[in-house]
């Protein structure tokens, strides 16, 4: 095993405590969501660059969401499935920090984006008057911009002081990808530092995200309530209800799963399944399900490629 003066020390995985056999089970499982993943998401992405009628503010969000979906799940799946199905579970250090980085970035800049579409959606709900002079396409570029600006910079933060650390075993992580919690209990150097900037940046960044989308759709729901139809308060919650699924999802999972100490259990792991794996395979289901408009495309592709083939 490597000494505290490895300067890439290599670490075991112990991904769900069960038999190989489960392994290569959960691995072929887990591939499967991956292609599901990959094929909802680009879905999603196609049909709103083909409809003309999709190319507004709302769906722009959406095509960079299902963006970062793509490669958040791009980041951690084929690790997830390569260590279930090898039979050496191991992994660098070096893989570790850039694992963690890409983590870091692609999931800050998806929390901003969410609050991002969140005051979209405020905007179009109770200033509709406003709402395309608001809402340019130049405000929707910098709010995109803006956010992978912001991942990148919260990534820098917690990842570069990850290079001061020495190791000096045990070299065993209880998890099936090296997330922050788990690798920071491993090291014999003091992580006083490293505690208090993630700890700061959950807070700056994490809250600072959570709290404008809780102010703008408590404003939406005040708006909603005074609709005087049934009809017109049905499809403004119908618009809205996909985004707050999504939101309910991310943040209670991550942000919980980053502020509680690692114990090494199961539960963990199912939780962090939650906000890489499962969340990103969602979030196509949830938007053309939910959608009204997404499901209209769908059909109306669906309809001129029969049409086609049929001419043919």
């Amino acid at each position: 095993m490597p000494d505290n003066l490895t300067t890439d020390p290599e670490f075991i995985l112990l991904p769900f405590p069960s038999s190989l056999h489960i392994h290569y089970i959960l691995g072929v499982l887990f591939l499967l969501i991956y292609i599901l993943t990959l094929a909802g998401n680009l879905l999603i992405m196609a049909i709103i660059k083909m409809d003309s009628h999709l190319h507004t503010p709302m769906y722009f969000f959406l095509v960079n969401l299902s963006f970062f979906d793509l490669f958040y799940s791009s980041v951690m799946v084929p690790k997830l499935v390569q260590i279930l199905l090898a039979k050496r579970k191991t992994v660098f250090f070096s893989g570790c920090i850039i694992q963690i980085g890409l983590m870091f970035f692609i999931a800050s800049s998806e929390a901003f984006l969410l609050s991002a579409m969140a005051y979209d959606r405020y905007s179009a709900i109770c200033n509709p008057l406003v709402y395309v002079t608001v809402m340019n396409k130049q405000f929707c570029i910098f709010l995109a911009c803006g956010s992978c600006l912001l991942g990148v910079i919260n990534s820098l933060l917690n990842t570069l002081p990850l290079l001061r650390l020495h190791f000096c075993g045990p070299f065993l992580i209880h998890h099936y990808s090296c997330e922050m919690p788990e690798l920071l209990p491993l090291s014999c150097t003091d992580l006083f530092l490293n505690k208090m900037i993630l700890f700061t940046t959950l807070v700056v960044f994490g809250f600072g995200c959570f709290f404008p989308i809780m102010f703008s759709y408590t404003r939406i729901i005040s708006a909603i309530l005074k609709i005087s139809s049934a009809s017109g308060r049905s499809k403004a919650f119908s618009t809205c209800s996909s985004h707050v699924i999504v939101v309910t999802l991310f943040f209670v999972t991550g942000i919980g799963r980053y502020l509680s100490p690692a114990t090494g259990s199961i539960l963990e792991q199912v939780i962090s399944l939650q906000y890489s794996t499962v969340t990103p395979l969602l979030n196509p289901i949830i938007y053309s399900l939910k959608n009204v408009e997404v499901r209209i495309a769908i059909k109306k592709i669906w309809e001129k490629k029969s049409i086609l083939s049929h001419s043919y």
